[in-house]
């Protein structure tokens, strides 16, 4: 039993207690452990409702202690014209794996950005050619923020392209993200032609239709699909998948929400023409980027595994802080 209480944890003492270095080093961790067995299988159940959906993620991870997280999300990608409020909001709720206790809620919406692009960054490690410095991030809103640093972080990034169907968006993104991360950064009009000068692409978007083509890349690019969440959301052409090497974040999750899901439906590909999960790689059980004309995608739907890993970070710099809310639910 959780004699000391739980942990109530808004998104301001959340975004406090998480950077992205000590995330990206959570969640590296985090696949390397499931890919050796030591880890609560992630599982995830969509519920469509009204302009948008829920979903929930859970898994478990043995770390300093044995934890459990449980998160669910609602996505309602019209909150932000519609109503003032953003888009992706929830909570998570962190136990002890080996009695059960909920150790803290918290609010879910840094952990969620910061988590996926820590996923997006630990995957370039693994698989972005290592002299890759140029980038296109499509989709200029929160995770494609976060996207770009994590590829600042394990890339000496030159130039990049920011492009978003709101060209003004793009404009700001650039302008904003250039003087932080000290690199040039264009708004582009045209995302073929930023395509061809790029090595790493990472599409964070809601469609429902691809957008991105076989012809439009070039060799050696590395492609981080992060869009791609539920069974309605799809940002890769199916044959891009089918030339490519292919690697997910959770092979099962993919197939059933990730822009994997259409070319296996389309017949384009099999599970098994699939390279590997990123913990396979990160464990040194399969290869990661071979050639350097290879074109890789990682498609990323967003596992548990990462916010248990993010989750237990915020938990215990929290719990060592020792000036947070508490709530004892069993009282």
């Amino acid at each position: 039993m959780n004699t000391k209480g739980t942990l109530l944890l808004s998104r301001r003492e959340v975004a406090a207690l998480l950077n992205l270095d000590e995330c990206m080093v959570a969640v590296e961790q985090a696949f390397k452990l499931h890919a050796e067995g030591r880890a609560l299988p992630p599982g995830v159940l969509g519920i469509h409702a009204r302009n948008g959906g829920f979903h929930l993620k859970a898994a478990g991870l043995e770390l300093t202690r044995p934890y459990f997280a449980a998160k669910v999300n609602g996505n309602f990608f019209r909150n932000e014209q519609r109503f003032g409020l953003p888009n992706i909001q929830g909570v998570i709720v962190l136990c002890d794996a080996e009695n059960g206790s909920p150790l803290a809620v918290m609010d879910s919406i840094e952990i969620t950005i910061i988590r996926t692009g820590a996923a997006t960054g630990v995957a370039a490690k693994y698989l972005a050619r290592p002299d890759a410095t140029v980038a296109t991030i499509v989709g200029c809103g929160n995770q494609g923020r976060i996207s770009l640093r994590a590829l600042a972080a394990v890339r000496k990034l030159k130039n990049a392209y920011a492009f978003d169907i709101d060209h003004e968006r793009a404009a700001r993104y650039a302008d904003e993200l250039s003087s932080e991360l000290q690199i040039a950064i264009t708004a582009a009009q045209n995302l073929s032609e930023a395509l061809g000068d790029s090595d790493i692409c990472v599409t964070c978007t809601p469609s429902k239709q691809f957008f991105l083509k076989r012809e439009d890349v070039a060799p050696g690019t590395f492609i981080a699909a992060v869009g791609a969440d539920n069974e309605e959301k799809q940002e890769l052409d199916p044959h891009l998948l089918a030339n490519s090497k292919v690697t997910v974040d959770s092979l099962d999750q993919c197939a059933s929400i990730g822009d994997l899901k259409l070319a296996l439906k389309q017949g384009v590909m099999t599970k098994a023409d699939v390279h590997a999960e990123l913990g396979e790689m990160i464990a040194g059980r399969r290869q990661g980027r071979e050639t350097r004309e290879e074109i890789i995608v990682f498609d990323s739907t967003g596992t548990a595994l990462q916010d248990v890993a993010a989750a237990a970070l915020v938990y215990e710099k929290a719990e060592k802080a020792g000036s947070h809310l508490t709530l004892n639910f069993a009282e």
